[in-house]
């Protein structure tokens, strides 16, 4: 659907975005990661052609992004930071104004439906202003998924929100996903909204693409950190060291022992399957490498 090549930005000597280059497919939800500074909202604004990249080439559905032509946005909808509205007018008017610009058919209809879907009906006539930042960010999905767009961009959109907020934007974002079948990029500083929320993603740091790929496919590759809960620790060195497990730590807690190990993931179940075989009785087995431990990682050497 979107494919960038070897995009460039300057801005004067300094080198925001370097030879970034980047694909998302039909249907993804693409986490777009990295600290601040990274080049996440310059990357953004530049699909959305709010900015010029200074070298490389941008496609969106097989068509080249020239920069001239604006008639790919009419099918890509966007909310960058925060949703901006008339704040003395109620959803619903406010939905009716853009949906006029955009000229969507059948208007009424189809705001009354969106409001419905992201939870704003009941308040529909209500002003904006009364609005919890949390109802602003919902009505500004509303406002980026009104034309029916194929691809939705979101810079932040859980930014400065309680938990409760986070959770009510992120099952918004995957049911938009799910039953509209728009593909979504989303940059978040929130790392754990991320891991539950993309099957792709994308690391920036200084400007520079650190990784890409399937989000469970790079938390569980070799080095993830696991914890087992077992009954003895009895000829355990010599077990890990057969299934190539690396002992971190270990503490005593009441009548069994917590074990932190690092190793590849695919050789979980043989090891389990070792101790079990040893007489070693395994009461819990959970794997901690997190997007959060990953992000670290990957960004300490750029």
């Amino acid at each position: 659907m979107l494919e960038l090549i070897d995009i460039n930005k300057y801005f004067g000597e300094f080198s925001a975005v370097k030879d970034l280059s980047l694909k998302v497919s039909k249907g993804d939800v693409y986490g777009f990661l990295g600290p601040n500074g990274a080049g996440k909202s310059t990357t953004l604004r530049m699909i959305l052609g709010l900015i010029k990249p200074t070298s490389g080439e941008i496609f969106f559905r097989e068509q080249k992004i020239d920069g001239n032509s604006k008639d790919y946005l009419k099918d890509i909808g966007s909310l960058i930071e925060r949703a901006e509205m008339y704040e003395s007018l109620g959803a619903q008017d406010n939905l009716r104004l853009l949906g006029k610009l955009s000229n969507v058919h059948p208007l009424h209809s189809r705001v009354d439906d969106i409001l419905n879907e992201v939870g704003l009906y009941d308040r529909r006539k209500s002003k904006v202003k009364t609005y919890s930042q949390g109802m602003k960010q919902r009505l500004g999905i509303a406002q980026a998924v009104l034309h029916q767009p194929s691809l939705l961009i979101l810079d932040e959109p859980s930014n400065g929100l309680d938990p409760q907020g986070q959770i009510d934007i992120r099952n918004l974002i995957l049911k938009i996903n799910k039953e509209r079948d728009i593909t979504i990029i989303i940059s978040s500083h929130i790392l754990s909204e991320i891991e539950l929320m993309a099957n792709r993603m994308i690391i920036l740091s200084n400007g520079k693409k650190v990784i890409e790929g399937e989000v469970q496919s790079l938390l569980t590759e070799k080095d993830m950190k696991v914890k087992i809960k077992i009954d003895k620790i009895s000829n355990l060195e010599h077990i890990c060291k057969n299934n190539e497990a690396l002992i971190v730590h270990t503490e005593k807690a009441e009548d069994l022992f917590e074990v932190e190990l690092q190793m590849a993931f695919q050789a979980i179940p043989d090891l389990i399957s070792e101790l079990n075989i040893s007489g070693i009785k395994v009461f819990q087995v959970n794997p901690i490498r997190s997007l959060e431990e990953y992000y670290i990682k990957a960004t300490s050497h750029v």
